[in-house]
């Protein structure tokens, strides 16, 4: 129960609930309603197989509001956690918290669990068994008797695993003597999944206490980690998570440090005034994440304390530091232009609108995310950023509340060459080269990303007829010039990320299937979720990655009657066809060597770009 110091005090209800929901959009019309009438603020998601709610305002109201959903049988047994608190410290924080407005947004899944949002999770069936606080701590207390009772002919050691992130584990986290503890060090919860599967061996035949923050993360991690199959079944976990257990132990108990919540509160601390977390710079004792301080890099909160808080400072976290990302130069991004200190880069931003929040945000496909995601854009052979921003500023429209494309010139500049056609070019092709007659000086230079054995580099400053006619399958001797490329991505990705994903366009397209297949390579820097191919195909590298390539996607080509007269349909099948059965989505269509942006694909390149806010 919360602390109600009248009924104008104001606080905050936390609560989730696996069940079967079935009718959703009932669900949905419920929420928009009470929460509306009763002035609430905050998230609430709804998926098929249940609820997850965060929302602020008078204690009085929530009280309401935590009396209607119990009215419904669906939420029988829900743990409603409910407690008094100030109002947001700022609008920054409240902003960041999502407590400037009411966003009900219906989901695919409660959280996201897999790094791969098209795979299937874990059934939510199969998690780990509940312990309450006094239980946990009983556990902890006596490092395991209780749990022998499961089976007291197994005698294993107990493992503790916190499944929470690197930003929220600084500032407290369960210490227990004689007890092994884990703490994954991840930026985001998808991440946990790939570090259980490289540290099985650590959980195998041993039981397995787990905690985080509230418990809806435990559910479906502990549900991983049984999947498994045998000596992964004493699987047990915190009911109600840390906040319950603070309530129960006021003073700590063995939880030192501060709860780290996901709402203006920021964090909860018990009566312990010890600090756990430190300043990122100097070391010192801090744990006050209210300046929402960020690395620049991946944008994961970091500690700086007040002293070396400065104005438009760079901060790498630890993560960023490990893979070698420093404090060097940033290109400063404005309109057309990059000014870049110590790197070629020139990227090409498009910005968007800049909108305030509503005070009621709620959609059935989704709200408006709090992030738009960044996506790295690479154009075709032959191309640069400023023409592959406008061949696709129709996309660019139509994405722009959800994502933001940046345009990056690809590392080999190519001569300039041009051939006098017989016919009028194909407006629809994104790649057509024809001209009547040479360019005027003034025109921007071409690049590409691999370029053919032969390649001697861009020696002429005037335009040059060429021999002869180009050659539509030319690209497959193209194979040169890899390395280098690879490298320059891996300094944009250091200098201008982090990146969500990446789409590339024909050869682009290939270049970025290419690094897709080195992600999670020993001595990778290029973190990233997902890959929009078009017209894409496989390139025919020496060293090319065998097998599956494990990577979110989604092939955009056309299809056999499409017009694509650059890449045939079957190399962008033999291309989709090297992704993981179930890791990707494909879209066909009749509009040759282009990215159509009419219904329905560009409804499909929504649906799938959703899946990843």
């Amino acid at each position: 129960m919360a602390d109600n110091d009248g009924p104008d005090q104001y606080g905050v209800v936390l609560y989730y609930k696996y069940t079967p929901i079935p009718d959703v959009d009932q669900l949905f019309s419920f929420y928009d309603s009470n929460c509306n009438s009763l002035g609430l603020l905050g998230r609430v998601r709804l998926a098929p197989d249940g609820v997850n709610v965060t929302i602020g305002g008078k204690l009085s109201l929530l009280e309401k509001h935590i009396a209607a959903v119990k009215s419904n049988s669906l939420f029988e047994g829900t743990d409603f956690k409910l407690a008094s608190c100030h109002n947001p410290l700022n609008d920054q924080v409240a902003k960041e918290c999502g407590f400037t407005s009411l966003s009900i947004r219906v989901v695919k899944e409660l959280v996201t669990f897999s790094p791969h949002p098209l795979l299937k999770s874990p059934e939510i069936s199969n998690a780990g068994t509940h312990l309450s606080a006094v239980e946990f701590h009983s556990v902890l207390q006596s490092a395991g008797p209780l749990l022998e009772k499961e089976n007291p002919s197994n005698h294993k050691k107990l493992v503790l695993l916190d499944a929470r992130n690197l930003y929220e584990t600084r500032i407290g986290k369960f210490k227990t003597p004689n007890v092994e503890t884990l703490d994954p060090g991840i930026r985001q919860y998808s991440d946990l999944p790939s570090w259980i599967d490289d540290n099985s061996e650590r959980f195998r035949g041993n039981r397995v206490l787990m905690y985080c923050t509230g418990g809806i993360r435990c559910e479906m991690a502990s549900a991983y980690i049984r999947s498994k199959g045998a000596g992964f079944e004493n699987v047990f976990q915190l009911f109600g998570g840390i906040q319950r257990y603070l309530e129960q132990f006021p003073d700590g108990g063995f939880f030192k440090g501060k709860n780290f919540v996901f709402d203006h509160r920021i964090s909860v601390g018990s009566s312990d005034a010890n600090i756990m977390g430190a300043c990122l710079l100097c070391g010192s004792s801090f744990d006050d994440y209210s300046s929402r301080c960020r690395c620049n890099h991946c944008r994961m909160l970091v500690l700086v304390c007040d002293s070396c808080q400065k104005k438009d400072a760079l901060y790498v976290c630890e993560l960023c530091q490990k893979h070698g990302k420093g404090y060097g130069s940033i290109p400063l991004i404005e309109n057309d232009e990059s000014q870049v200190i110590t790197q070629p880069i020139k990227l090409k931003t498009v910005p968007s609108d800049d909108t305030t929040l509503s005070p009621q945000i709620h959609s059935r496909h989704g709200s408006k995310p709090s992030r738009k995601l960044r996506i790295l854009c690479l154009h075709g052979f032959r191309q640069n950023a400023s023409g592959f921003k406008g061949r696709t500023a129709s996309l660019v429209k139509k994405l722009k509340s959800i994502a933001e494309l940046v345009f990056v010139d690809a590392p080999h500049e190519l001569p300039f060459i041009y051939q006098p056609c017989l016919q009028e070019p194909n407006s629809k092709d994104l790649s057509s080269l024809s001209q009547q007659s040479p360019p005027p000086a003034n025109c921007r230079k071409k690049f590409a990303w691999l370029v053919s054995p032969d390649f001697s580099g861009a020696s002429e400053s005037n335009w040059k007829k060429a021999d002869g006619q180009f050659d539509p399958l030319q690209y497959q001797q193209q194979t040169d010039g890899f390395d280098v490329s690879l490298a320059y991505l891996k300094t944009v990705f250091s200098q201008a990320g982090p990146f969500d994903g990446i789409m590339g366009f024909s050869q682009g397209a290939a270049m970025a299937a290419a690094v897709s297949a080195r992600r999670g390579r020993p001595g990778g820097e290029m973190d990233f979720r997902f890959v929009i191919l078009c017209s894409g195909f496989a390139l025919n590298l020496p060293d090319s990655v065998g097998g599956s390539i494990n990577c979110p996607s989604l092939h955009i080509f056309g299809n056999e009657q499409g017009n694509d007269r650059q890449i045939a349909n079957q190399a962008s099948r033999d291309l989709a066809a090297s992704f993981e059965e179930g890791c990707s989505v494909i879209i066909e269509h009749d509009s040759g060597h282009m990215i159509p942006t009419r219904s329905p694909y560009i409804d499909e390149i929504r649906d799938f770009l959703h899946r990843f806010l």
